[in-house]
């Protein structure tokens, strides 16, 4: 008897993909109107403001030991520190945006090649031609909208290595993650990402912030969109789900950010990047499809 899914599930990948690629096009606004270390370190503080009288209401159960919270406080290091400090790092540097979002679009790859070895996960013959459909259409989508160009040496090295952050966070999450309550995952998660970018940002920035309308709405998707409701989607959707295929929806983000940003950023959509957006979400349905149970 196959079991129903509820609708939060059912929804959950839609739901994902629309918070966090418009995060993209949201956060270039926001990094407008202050340094990308500034921004990362107050998402994270506001983030821990909304999140502790959540945990003190709800008193959600504790890690049972030292070494769960050490597996939940690294997931936070690898995704909120290595891959979104490295890659806002990276852009601070003159890496384009076509050049991180070819990079990053690696990670189901690399998520796909490790989950045997990590995770016990194997793909068939179907779910990997999905994987190299998304990939090719999201390099289409780039390249329809980003010129070729010199990019920063030092830049692409740390975009590569946020790539493995976010590719181990993934993996690791999967992994030992389950047990934990999303919110003591995203308090502990969050404040990592905290302590870890806020002297960074007190000693490489100057801290300064222009407070207008813009940055106030900007800010406020980046914390309650992006960080509180697309994390716990996503951290939610590798528990339940097959970790390969999940990150397989990262394919999308590049399609769905180009979309996004043409109504806030007036980037327009060229017809390669309509045609790229289409071959990628091909690919992502092939890699999604469960095979019927015989």
């Amino acid at each position: 008897m196959q079991s129903t899914r509820p609708l939060w599930l059912i929804l959950a990948p839609v739901i994902f993909l629309i918070l966090w690629s418009a995060g993209f096009a949201v956060a270039k606004i926001a990094v407008a109107h202050a340094a990308p270390l500034t921004i990362l370190a107050l998402r994270y503080s506001l983030v821990l403001v909304l999140l502790i009288p959540v945990a003190l209401v709800m008193r959600p159960p504790l890690p049972k030991s030292w070494r769960a919270a050490g597996d939940v406080a690294l997931v936070g290091f690898l995704i909120q520190v290595v891959y979104f400090g490295l890659c806002y790092v990276a852009f601070k540097l003159g890496v384009s945006a076509g050049g991180v979002a070819i990079i990053v679009c690696l990670q189901p790859i690399l998520v796909a090649l490790a989950a045997p070895w990590t995770v016990g996960e194997r793909l068939g013959r179907k779910a990997w031609t999905g994987l190299a459909l998304g990939l090719a259409g999201s390099v289409m989508v780039i390249l329809g909208r980003s010129a070729v160009a010199a990019e920063n040496t030092l830049g692409l090295v740390l975009t590569f290595v946020a790539l493995l952050g976010i590719t181990g966070g993934t993996l690791y999450e999967k992994r030992f993650g389950v047990s934990h309550h999303p919110v003591t995952s995203n308090l502990i998660q969050y404040a990592v990402g905290a302590a870890c970018t806020l002297p960074v940002a007190l000693a490489t920035e100057s801290m300064a912030i222009n407070w207008d309308a813009e940055f106030l709405w900007a800010m406020a998707y980046l914390v309650i969109g992006n960080s509180l409701l697309a994390m716990t989607l996503l951290l939610a959707m590798i528990r339940v789900g097959e970790v390969a295929r999940v990150s397989a929806l990262f394919y999308l983000v590049p399609a769905l950010s180009a979309l996004f940003a043409w109504p806030l950023l007036g980037e327009a959509m060229p017809p390669l990047s309509w045609a790229g957006m289409a071959l990628a979400a091909f690919g992502v349905a092939l890699v999604s499809r469960k095979a019927r149970a015989r």
